[in-house]
């Protein structure tokens, strides 16, 4: 009964069997092989964009890192929610690859960046001359780190005034799947048609080993990411087992479908979790992932019968008064039965 993460889920049997026939012979390295080919025309064909750069690289960190960098001065900041991604768990990963460019937090509901508060922040911003620091990207995750979603206007409201001030926008994608299949769009209408510039679409959380594409819809800094990558280490040498892994996830549409399947898993997760007494559940997940409170009497019982998933504080001790609520996060994947989940809900429910 693994919850903690969709990073614990194991590969689609497709995904394999693609690292696998890759293993045979020669190809070329660092990029070059005939499969990142075929990778770049299918990103481009499900992006409907014939004209973006796409790169590969192992880890969502670099995803988000390099791409970011590629469009911040040192002496620029990125404005980014206050529990985005990038702010809460890549341990100074973007202001690292940026040469020590900055962060800058926007308050908003629900792991949402609000458009006023962006708007105020950025005016804000670069005011001082060359007292300090100059204005940057922006850039949301989707799905957020609570499990709610951007709607697509609210994305093109980002973007909207990001491009009024002459920013550029990311969008940090590692669960872009889930998100997307939640809001029944595009990989087109969720990025660039709302006026995303770049997206990491991440592969690693729905059912890859370990693969993260970078998208660049202006093709203009594709030279400059290629040598941020080389020179950050993250240019794989063996590069065709990234490739073979991305070509097997974009067959078929397997990512979208992967994506609904973790979705519909926690679908059924919380509407167990909302039958439980005393359980609240703060933010109305509507992706893969759920925070909730629940009695601490639900989490010893969970627990000690070898559930896992992350407890806030992650000590907070299962002895104490039974009804006191402790906040938790379960993720799903793609994989889990529905004979594990109800079995949680079992437990939970005493």
């Amino acid at each position: 009964m693994n919850f903690a993460s969709d990073n614990a889920g194991p590969m689609h049997p497709s995904v394999l069997d693609a690292i696998v026939k890759a293993n045979t012979g020669y190809e070329m390295p660092y990029g070059n092989d005939t499969i990142m080919d075929r990778v770049r025309d299918k990103i481009r064909a499900t992006f409907e964009a014939p004209e973006a750069a796409v790169y590969l690289v192992a880890t969502g960190t670099a995803a988000n890192a390099l791409a970011l960098a590629t469009y911040t001065n040192p002496w620029d900041t990125i404005f980014a929610h206050r529990v985005a991604h990038v702010e809460e768990d890549e341990c100074g990963a973007p202001e690292f690859y940026a040469n020590g460019a900055k962060l800058t937090l926007v308050e908003g509901a629900g792991a949402k960046m609000d458009p006023d508060a962006l708007r105020q922040v950025i005016i804000g911003t670069g005011q001082k001359d060359v007292h300090s620091v100059q204005r940057g990207p922006v850039t949301i995750t989707q799905a957020t780190e609570v499990g709610t979603l951007y709607s697509l206007e609210e994305i093109a409201q980002i973007t909207a005034i990001a491009k009024e001030y002459g920013l550029k926008t990311h969008l940090d994608g590692a669960r872009f799947a889930n998100a997307c299949a939640a809001l029944g769009c595009t990989a087109a209408e969720m990025t660039w048609k709302a006026g995303i510039d770049m997206v990491s679409f991440g592969g690693t959380k729905n059912g890859c080993a370990g693969v993260e594409a970078v998208i660049f819809f202006d093709p203009e800094k594709a030279w400059e990411f290629e040598l941020r990558r080389k020179r950050g280490a993250h240019l794989f040498s063996k590069h065709r087992y990234l490739s073979a892994q991305m070509e097997a996830y974009l067959t078929n549409d397997l990512w979208m479908e992967l994506g609904a399947k973790a979705n519909a898993n926690c679908a059924r997760l919380v509407k167990g979790l909302e039958a439980i007494d005393g359980a609240e559940i703060p933010d109305a997940p509507a992706a893969n992932m759920v925070f909730a409170l629940l009695p601490r009497a639900a989490h010893r019982r969970a627990i000690q019968a070898g559930a896992k998933y992350y407890l806030f504080p992650a000590d907070a001790p299962l002895d104490g008064p039974d009804d006191d609520l402790i906040r938790c996060r379960f993720v799903c994947d793609w994989s889990k039965p529905d004979t594990e989940i109800d079995q949680l809900l079992t437990l939970l429910r005493g």
